[in-house]
């Protein structure tokens, strides 16, 4: 994703047509990042399934729920804030990952696994934010994905209101998983620096 990104922008590419250049990139990765969760179930990656839970759902969310649904959210300048961050992160995250599995992770990765969700974080959820925001008109003007009062099962239901509340959602949770990270950052890097005394 990262590498399309580049290339797209460096081939003057706009945001307009930079969905079309990712889109199956994104739907095939940010889905199958559905195994993490199973991956933390299982403690195949030393992860929290809460924390893992609540960062998949967001981008699979993201991708399902907008990306998937309205033409706003793909033109949004959110879309290369969230591929941005979230093509960086993985790449970090996966090589630590890696390199961890024969026991020999080299302090700069270790440093750089557990600081740099200090600007991709903000970065990321913010360009998820901006996405859902250019989705909101659309998808009131089709009633997207809406079911109104009367119908057979006596049921409402109204996507732009229940979009406009899962964002909502960002402001207490981000605070949860921010701190989730700055206590794995305290964690790891002060361990770190203790085997280097």
């Amino acid at each position: 994703m990262l590498i399309q990104s580049v290339i797209h922008f460096l081939n003057r590419g706009t945001l307009d047509n930079f969905w079309p250049e990712i889109k199956w990139t994104v739907i095939i990765f940010q889905n199958a990042a559905v195994l993490e969760i199973l991956h933390a179930a299982i403690g195949l990656v030393p992860s929290s399934v809460f924390v893992v839970l609540m960062q998949v759902y967001s981008r699979v969310f993201l991708v399902c729920g907008a990306l998937l649904t309205v033409e706003g959210a793909t033109t949004s300048p959110g879309l290369p804030l969230c591929i941005l961050a979230w093509s960086i992160t993985e790449i970090i995250r996966y090589a630590y990952y890696a390199v961890n599995l024969i026991g020999s992770v080299p302090r700069p990765l270790m440093f750089i696994r557990y600081s740099t969700f200090l600007v991709l974080y903000p970065v990321g959820i913010t360009g998820e934010l901006l996405c859902m925001y250019h989705a909101l008109d659309e998808i009131w003007d089709k009633k997207l994905f809406t079911i109104s009062m009367p119908n057979a099962w006596n049921f409402a239901f109204n996507y732009y209101y229940f979009l406009i509340f899962y964002m909502l959602l960002y402001i207490p949770l981000f605070p949860v998983l921010f701190g989730h990270m700055l206590s794995q950052r305290r964690k790891m890097l002060g361990k770190d620096q203790k085997k280097t005394k």
